[in-house]
């Protein structure tokens, strides 16, 4: 490769290994052992990427002994390539993780099964009536609750599912577990209803909205949640006092939302930049209190925004395929990826050093960065 090429290069062609999905990815997560990722796309497909880099960066990279300069070179192998399931339904498939280093799909047909690291299905837990549209699964409460549009179901094993008698007739989308599994929160129209799921189910409150929860994110202790709302916004909840609020003034909907537990920090997409509020003066009193001024405003929609596990950092994904990270409270931001496809979903590993991603145009990659990266 040619010294001009070498320039022309971006931090994002020297890290990142990188696939070609058929259609959208519409969803990533990875495992809980960190060892893979799995990226669902909008054909009914999942995808899983081993996280180990067979090149990684620490191997590539050089310092120059008359000058110190430092430089990495590009891969010289080919990527391994992504393990692919079938068709599992007719669109997004809900996916969350399992056991040690497995995932749980919902399937078109109400199956909720449990997904190999190498892409084959082990088993299905459960049934329900009706198409899964969304999961999660709580490790340490060992339960899982999924639903198909109209009702929400809790398992606590296998074959065990009940429904949650909710008593409203409004769609039920969103759901969530506290970090604990001690509560479940789930959308319910144009509302969102919170339940302790400890012992017998039961409701404790519902908050009306001004419109569905499209994504809904619990803090570390389980003290707070939001969730983005399908018109631009998301509702901030308070679990210690009751309280509630709503942050508008969104250019775009919120589609997703995250926690930062090293900058005690809520950040949220959908601006012309990384929106984000210190919780040390949570945003009730307006939506500029304890705002922080993070990365650099601009004229491109952040679509999606992850917080760094264990560093003050937060990465943001744009409409214009974009993805940056910056420093939390600060104007410095790290270049990643300067131009692409319009990034659709962006996960932080749980040790910080990979961050994976996914695009409209069926990009899928795992960017891998260099431990003195970060300091």
């Amino acid at each position: 490769m040619n010294q001009q090429a070498m320039q022309n290069l971006t931090l994002f062609d020297l890290l990142a290994r990188s696939w070609r999905r058929p259609s959208a990815v519409s969803d990533l997560c990875f495992s809980a052992d960190g060892s893979a990722v799995a990226f669902a796309s909008v054909d009914g497909t999942v995808a899983i990427a081993s996280v180990a880099d067979q090149e990684p960066p620490e191997s590539r990279i050089r310092v120059s002994s008359d000058l110190g300069q430092t430089t990495i070179r590009p891969r010289e192998k080919p990527t391994v390539p992504l393990i692919a399931t079938a068709a599992l339904a007719d669109g997004d498939v809900p996916l969350t993780t399992y056991l040690h280093s497995g995932f749980l799909i919902g399937t078109a047909a109400g199956e909720v099964q449990h997904l190999t690291v190498g892409g084959e299905i082990a088993e299905t837990l459960f049934k329900i009536d009706g198409s899964i549209v969304a999961i999660d699964h709580s490790a340490r409460a060992d339960m899982t609750a999924v639903s198909n549009g109209r009702d929400i179901y809790l398992s606590r094993g296998h074959n065990d599912a009940v429904k949650l008698e909710h008593g409203e007739a409004s769609p039920a989308g969103a759901l969530s577990f506290s970090s604990e599994g001690q509560h479940l929160a789930f959308g319910l129209g144009n509302g969102l209803s919170i339940w302790s799921v400890e012992g017998d189910a039961a409701p404790m409150r519902h908050i009306s909205l001004s419109a569905p929860p499209v994504s809904i994110r619990w803090n570390s202790d389980g003290s707070w949640l939001a969730c983005g709302l399908e018109k631009a916004g998301f509702a901030l909840v308070s679990m210690a006092d009751s309280r509630h609020g709503i942050v508008a003034g969104f250019p775009s909907p919120v589609s997703r939302v995250c926690w930062s537990s090293p900058a005690t920090a809520l950040f949220a997409s959908g601006a012309f930049r990384i929106a984000g509020w210190s919780m040390v003066a949570p945003p009730f009193d307006g939506e500029t209190s304890g705002a922080l001024e993070s990365g650099r405003a601009g004229l491109v929609l952040v679509e999606t925004i992850a917080a760094h596990p264990e560093k003050k950092l937060v990465a943001a994904g744009y409409a214009n395929g974009k993805i940056t990270i910056a420093q939390i409270g600060a104007r410095d931001e790290l270049l990643v990826r300067p131009l692409g496809s319009a990034v659709t979903a962006l996960a932080w590993s749980g040790d910080g050093h990979h961050l994976a991603m996914g695009t409209v145009d069926g990009t899928a990659a795992v960017v891998t960065f260099p431990a003195q990266m970060f300091k």
